[in-house]
């Protein structure tokens, strides 16, 4: 059904400070995307449930402990950790002592994060904000791992684009609930209508009942009592709806001011502040002068994300052969393409298509393993003819 929440809970016990969490967890089939933009970022979006068409898939990418604030992508490997013996053996210690060390902080930038997530009020901004808190706390690993923090500034590049790219998402999602409450509202006049209705019927039956020719005078004698009873609870119940009127043209008057105050008028597009700042972008502006790796802007975003995917990939241990390194090196041409760097851009769209086609080539009866890189190729080509274009009006 459409109104079904696309969500369910899930509990897991954050490694840091044993707290059990029950984290939103997507449902299969929640929302279908139609289409890919040529750096992957899904678009044209619809949920099964309108409510929730404000909010972006990427909310639930990464689960944030509501103690401790200590943040990672919402995977299966996260979900069973204590399961995971490489995890608890090289990664947690080390990990938990410096995260703790750094929530102990004064002007701890993971308090300052996590005391100002609010997922139904900002959903784009929460979004956005508990991936940089994965991305604090990958970078506190021994070894951390820059495939992750690219793909992790990747899509907090595509949320910047989503934001940008339409209306206000706080007014999105507000237009959400209050069309939902709008609805609940409508339903409770309805449902009192039908009491009324419902009363009005079965007062007219019972009267009948006394009013049947084919009774016996004794008898009706006798039902005197119970008439004069269902009289008096009958009026009373009369009473009681007639005020139930009053009392929800007075819950709609309210509804009539919240939504006035929240979205301005049916059509406004009233731009909110972010908690206590003037912007969400004032916002992130703060956190950037307490921490080096917050991005204001999609842009930003994306210079971080060609950072690591370059890192990554010229170190090689997490990126395999094939299709994946194929698909590292062309982002990391379309993103640099995207924030203007052609040089970088051309370099990295040449390896892709000299890799694309080498692959293509060893495994060319294997449709199946070369289907990605022949997407890959295609794109690998288009963006390059875009960005040599690009580079000769500068």
């Amino acid at each position: 059904m459409a109104s079904e929440t696309p969500v369910f809970l899930t509990k897991v016990e954050c490694p840091i400070c044993k707290t059990i969490n029950e984290y939103e967890t997507l449902r299969m089939g929640a929302y279908t995307e139609s289409d890919r933009d040529t750096d992957f970022c899904p678009t044209g979006r619809k949920w099964r449930n309108p409510r929730y068409q404000a909010y972006n898939p990427l909310l639930f990418f990464t689960a944030s402990c509501t103690s401790c604030h200590y943040t990672r992508e919402f995977t299966n490997s996260f979900k069973e950790w204590k399961e995971d013996q490489y995890f608890k053996t090289y990664r947690l210690k080390t990990v938990k002592e410096k995260h703790l060390d750094m929530l102990a902080q004064p002007d701890s930038i993971l308090k300052i994060i996590g005391d100002r997530l609010a997922p139904h009020r900002y959903p784009n901004e929460t979004a956005i904000l508990k991936i940089i808190l994965a991305v604090v706390d990958e970078t506190l690993n021994d070894k951390q791992v820059d495939l992750d923090l690219g793909r992790f500034y990747l899509r907090i590049a595509w949320i910047f684009r989503e934001m940008t790219s339409g209306e206000n998402t706080n007014q999105q999602a507000l237009k959400g609930h209050l069309t939902e409450m709008g609805d609940i509202l409508e339903n409770l006049r309805q449902s009192v209508y039908n009491l009324k209705v419902k009363s009005f019927d079965f007062e007219k039956c019972a009267a009948s009942q006394f009013e049947d020719e084919k009774i016996s005078a004794e008898i009706k004698s006798s039902l005197y009592p119970i008439r004069d009873k269902y009289e008096a609870e009958l009026n009373a119940l009369r009473e009681l709806l007639s005020l139930s009127d009053s009392k929800i043209d007075a819950v709609q008057d309210i509804f009539r001011e919240h939504k006035c105050l929240a979205v301005g008028s049916a059509d406004g597009d009233v731009p909110l502040g972010f908690h206590e700042f003037p912007t969400f972008h004032d916002f992130l502006g703060h956190l950037a002068e307490k921490w080096s790796g917050i991005p204001r802007n999609e842009r930003e975003a994306l210079e971080l994300a060609v950072k690591y995917y370059k890192s990554a990939y010229e170190d090689g241990r997490d990126i395999g052969e094939g299709n994946q390194q194929i698909q590292a090196s062309y982002l990391i041409a379309e993103l640099s393409r995207r924030i203007g760097n052609f040089d970088l851009a051309r370099e990295y769209f040449n390896t892709t298509i000299r890799n694309g086609q080498e692959f293509i080539y060893k495994h060319k009866g294997d449709q199946s393993r070369t289907a990605m890189a022949r997407k890959i190729l295609e794109l690998a080509i288009e963006q390059g003819r875009s960005n040599l274009a690009a580079s000769k009006t500068v």
